[in-house]
């Protein structure tokens, strides 16, 4: 029997201070929610939840860039309907100028109407906007460039393969304008304004000066620049590129439309016609980038609850098996407790033999 050294006491104590850290690592564990608290829980788990973790913001954020994305496509979408209206109202007022029934002062009334709808049309294409960005205007279109100054492209869109043209605009032995570079390739021109269209369905636009001296030789640069960006994924590259064409008198051929003579009100209708082609195709561009807007959502929503759920399962505690061990622990804490008291009451019997 020793008084100096209580070897029952000191492995009681040990066993009681094992109990209780645990006890004290469980209550965390329950009031936090969280399996790892911090880096000694788990220090392979901690890492790879906190790569999980981030990659959940990411998505989070990506889902927002393209909802965000889808607000940008209903709002130019909403002003082409509009733009839509005018000029299915100004092909109704072509038809009424093509009547022989009218009078010269009918068809000047009629000329009226349909200028302030061009001017209606230019200013909600020019006053669109998202977040103080322009959405009609060109701002989001894909730009060419060319290395003469006297051509100038004002329209191509995705179909249109990316390439660097060498193109040349002369006239030929009658006088009819001739552009070449474009093989294989339906190329026509009217006022000034070339239209390049493919089998793909793309189509580029430029004009050029028709005061120059002819032949004007020039490299039409199409690389695809140009459009709005859309962020929907957490690494470099994972985009998607929305190209809104300019909407402007030129680009849908009516910049130069009279209605004050039969014949001309007549061309004014195929001219019209073309207008509403070209609007048309570009809400069915504005539909088919929406769809594919929807799709990413769906995709990364899919994505974002496989994630959570597996972050979930490396980070969060499963209450109930928690609650066992908790329990457990008390009862180990509360014996401990108790056998410490007994052995270190054991010295105390020293005391007897000294009587």
């Amino acid at each position: 029997m020793k008084i100096n050294s209580n070897i029952q006491a000191m492995i009681t104590n040990n066993v009681l201070s094992r109990n209780e850290s645990a006890l004290s690592a469980a209550s965390e564990k329950l009031s936090s929610g969280y399996r790892i608290n911090s880096a000694k829980d788990n220090p392979a788990g901690m890492a790879i939840t906190n790569r999980m973790n981030s990659g959940l913001k990411s998505l989070n954020k990506a889902t927002q860039n393209s909802k965000n994305a889808k607000n940008v496509i209903a709002t130019a979408e909403g002003a082409l309907s509009e733009i839509q209206d005018m000029v299915q109202r100004m092909s109704e007022l072509a038809v009424k100028a093509s009547n022989g029934t009218n009078t010269s002062a009918d068809r000047a009334a009629i000329q009226k109407e349909v200028d302030a709808l061009k001017e209606e049309i230019k200013r909600v294409a020019g006053e669109t906007e998202y977040n103080t960005q322009s959405l009609l205007n060109g701002e989001q279109s894909l730009r060419g460039y060319t290395d003469n100054e006297k051509v100038n492209v004002t329209l191509y869109n995705s179909s249109f393969p990316a390439d660097k043209y060498n193109v040349t605009i002369d006239k030929d032995s009658e006088g009819k304008i001739q552009v070449s570079g474009f093989a294989g390739m339906d190329v026509k021109e009217e006022d000034g304004v070339v239209t390049v269209t493919n089998r793909m369905g793309g189509e580029l636009k430029f004009s050029f000066d028709t005061e120059a001296a002819l032949p004007i030789s020039t490299e039409v640069n199409l690389m695809g620049s140009g459009g709005m960006h859309i962020q929907v994924g957490s690494k470099e590259g994972q985009e998607i590129q929305i190209v809104i064409p300019e909407i402007s008198l030129e680009n849908m051929g009516i910049n130069a439309m009279d209605m004050s003579t039969e014949e001309s009100a007549q061309k004014a209708m195929e001219q019209l016609k073309g207008a509403l082609s070209f609007v048309s195709s570009v809400r069915s561009q504005l539909g088919a980038y929406e769809n594919r807007l929807e799709s990413t959502i769906s995709n990364l929503d899919v994505s974002t609850e496989n994630l959570t759920e597996s972050y979930s399962t490396i980070k969060d505690t499963d209450m109930a098996e928690e609650m066992v061990e908790y329990t457990k622990l008390q009862v180990l804490v509360q014996a401990g407790t108790s056998m410490l008291t007994q052995a270190n009451e054991q010295p105390q019997q020293a005391l007897q033999l000294l009587q």
